[in-house]
């Protein structure tokens, strides 16, 4: 694949995941802070996202799960959720917190567990578009820069205080 239909994937697959709502414009609005002195902002903060959700997530499942449930640390568990789902535009995740919020108000089990399940669903779809959205990105990258001719390798690092592996170009 040649780097204008690299280009054209990155582009469509993007504005599919706004057409399906999985985004939001605050998404945009986070790609615009990236610039050349931190290029891989957006992947930094979408990535400390995906760690603080699956904690969050894992935290409210536990939470339901007891027998005397403390609706109201549900629900601050649920509002940092909804706060950071909507600072990167993850508009579905977004949207299933606030429903998931009017049942920690009516202290509604119920409906409390099917919000839970509903938020993993769409968090769970979120990442998996999200990561295969920025591996495309990495092999527009390395189709460019291979119009440069210029050798290039790639260096995993996985850095097991972060979880996280990271990449260099060199």
């Amino acid at each position: 694949m040649d780097v204008g239909q690299l280009q054209t994937r990155f582009v469509d697959y993007r504005k599919s995941m706004f057409c399906e709502g999985l985004l939001d414009s605050q998404f945009i609005q986070l790609q615009q802070l990236q610039d050349e002195s931190n290029p891989d902002f957006v992947v930094e903060v979408v990535s400390l996202f995906f760690e603080d959700s699956e904690k969050l997530l894992n935290e409210l499942t536990k939470t339901l799960g007891q027998q005397t449930i403390d609706f109201k640390k549900v629900d601050a568990h649920v509002h940092q959720l909804k706060g950071s789902s909507s600072s990167i535009g993850a508009q579905r995740v977004k949207n299933a917190c606030i429903a998931f919020r009017n049942y920690c108000e009516e202290e509604n089990i119920e409906g409390c567990l099917r919000c839970v399940q509903q938020a993993k669903q769409e968090y769970f779809l979120v990442k998996g578009k999200l990561e295969t959205l920025f591996r495309v990105r990495t092999l527009n990258f390395l189709a460019y820069a291979s119009l440069f001719q210029t050798p290039i390798f790639l260096l995993f690092v996985y850095c097991s205080w972060s979880n996280r592996l990271w990449w260099l170009v060199g």
